[in-house]
């Protein structure tokens, strides 16, 4: 009986170590060149629309659910198109295959977590996701290119829609594969449409801004387009050092406080929104387009810094840096006056945009560290805010300049007239002093003020009188000229 219990205890911890060791041998380790993620639940749930597709499935993390059999349509005519411009449309696809098969292991390496896709089917969607790609853009960058009726650019909602779902971090090919079928499919008669990839890509980009950045991403070790647009936006502050955040971190105060502590905030000239400068009260800021796709381009690229190992998170710190900037409707408005933010949003939806951009985040360092840290010394000098205040108060319309001055000049005048009013009291007063004073320089000169040399009577000093009084002064008779006439002696010669 023991023995039976031996036997079957043995069985179901074999039978565990195979299910184990099965579980193991499946590709569930993330391989060094792993660049391409499934979003976390905790950024996701904030706004699960701007993670996941809603029109194109692109590579095999969303392949093959119901909602996406349509738009496979419109990828076999893509691609049908491609091929069809080939000098060899017979046998370039074979070639495509054979080229993408060639990859297959490196660019399954580029997907988190296993695939589940068998290497054949796994190309398959490579090849079809990847062409589709490559013929988009190509079609967005040569309007010659678009045939009349095409499924895409002829429907008004459709660009919009696969402009979304090609930022998305979870629908992404490996660039590997996209660069190595578009360099497979390139025209090679004269004049042809040849233009970059990469070049092709940043012009895609920059359709979700204002103005087209200025920088040049590197073309090395691109992972994907997600990676490009990062790249493309964050080369502005590239120099710039890193600040671990601790406990001397500095924040940006809001708009509507920096406003009031003097700051001007002014529309930055540069094209790089990343680009935001400060110099001696004024902080310029690149204008910004906010919408739906900007939103979903922004929360993409910070999920990818969060995601990809050792990505330096300087798109989070600008995301962390409009998180300060705006906390109010006030602050939104101070921007939008200043034609610093295009707002498409509705205006109750332009505050969460910016505070809930890099909620769930993990950051480290921060990359605006020495901005924010001269922007606060200014904030702390009194003298601009209460530059401001005057300003504010008094002239902010031209009526309250004119009120300003009118009371300014009556207080100027009123003081003039009395210093004038006082400055002739004060002459008629010495005048009338001085004369005074020269009557009685006159009258005593007319006195004998001069002691004889024969005096010999004198009046008792009055530090000695004050010792006895009574020793020195008459008490009934007057004899001489000092006490004569005073009342006791009157009264002593009665």
């Amino acid at each position: 009986m023991a023995e039976n219990e031996a036997d079957s205890a043995a069985i179901d911890i074999e039978g565990l170590a195979h299910s184990i060791e099965d579980w193991m041998s499946q590709d569930r380790f993330m391989s060094p060149n792993c660049c391409i993620f499934k979003t976390p639940t905790i950024l996701r749930d904030l706004n699960q629309k701007a993670y996941v597709p809603g029109a194109f499935s692109i590579g095999p993390f969303h392949h093959g659910r119901p909602e996406f059999e349509d738009t496979e349509k419109i990828k076999s005519e893509y691609l049908h198109g491609l091929i069809s411009r080939s000098p060899y449309p017979e046998t370039i696809l074979r070639e495509l295959i054979n080229s993408v098969k060639n990859v297959e292991r490196k660019a399954r390496e580029c997907y988190a977590g296993p695939i589940v896709y068998s290497p054949d089917e796994f190309v398959k969607i490579l090849v079809i996701d990847g062409c589709f790609i490559i013929e988009l853009l190509r079609k967005m960058a040569y309007v010659e290119l678009r045939e009349e009726n095409d499924p895409i650019f002829s429907m008004a909602c459709m660009p919009q829609f696969i402009c979304h779902d090609l930022i998305l971090l979870e629908n992404q090919v490996p660039w590997v594969v996209l660069e190595l079928l578009f360099n497979k499919t390139l025209d090679p008669t004269p004049n042809n449409v040849n233009k970059p990839l990469i070049e092709m890509v940043k012009s895609f980009i920059a359709s979700f801004l204002i103005k087209p950045p200025s920088g040049h991403p590197p073309i090395q070790d691109i992972k994907h387009i997600v990676d490009v647009g990062r790249k493309l936006l964050v080369s502005s502050i590239a120099g710039e050092e890193g600040h671990l955040i601790g406990p001397d971190w500095t924040l940006l105060p809001s708009a509507t406080s920096l406003v009031e502590a003097g700051v001007k905030i002014k529309r930055g000239e540069s094209a790089d929104i990343l680009d935001l400068k400060y110099d001696n009260g004024v902080l310029e800021i690149p204008p910004l387009k906010i919408d739906e796709t900007t939103e979903t381009l922004f929360r993409n690229i910070i999920s990818f810094e969060q995601c990809y190992p050792n990505c330096e998170a300087r798109f989070t710190s600008y995301a962390m840096l409009l998180d300060n900037l705006i906390n109010t409707a006030k602050d939104v408005d101070i921007l939008s006056e200043n034609k610093i933010i295009k707002n498409w949003l509705n205006p109750e939806d332009a505050i969460p945009f910016f505070n809930k951009l890099y909620y769930n985040t993990s950051v480290k360092k921060m990359y605006y560290q020495s901005l924010c840290k001269k922007v606060n010394e200014y904030c702390n000098r009194r003298w601009p805010s209460w530059r401001t205040v005057l300003v504010r108060n008094y002239f902010n319309t031209p009526w309250a300049i004119l009120s300003t001055a009118a009371a300014v000049i009556l207080l100027i005048l009123t003081s003039v007239q009395t210093w004038y009013a006082n400055r002739n009291m004060a002459v008629k007063t010495a005048a009338i002093y001085i004369e005074g004073l020269e009557s009685l320089i006159k009258a005593r000169k007319s006195q004998d003020l001069f002691m004889s040399r024969k005096c010999c009577i004198f009046k008792t000093p009055t530090i000695l009188l004050r010792l006895n009084e009574k020793a020195y002064v008459p008490d009934v008779f007057s004899i001489g000229p000092f006490h004569h006439g005073c009342r006791v002696q009157r009264n002593g010669k009665n």
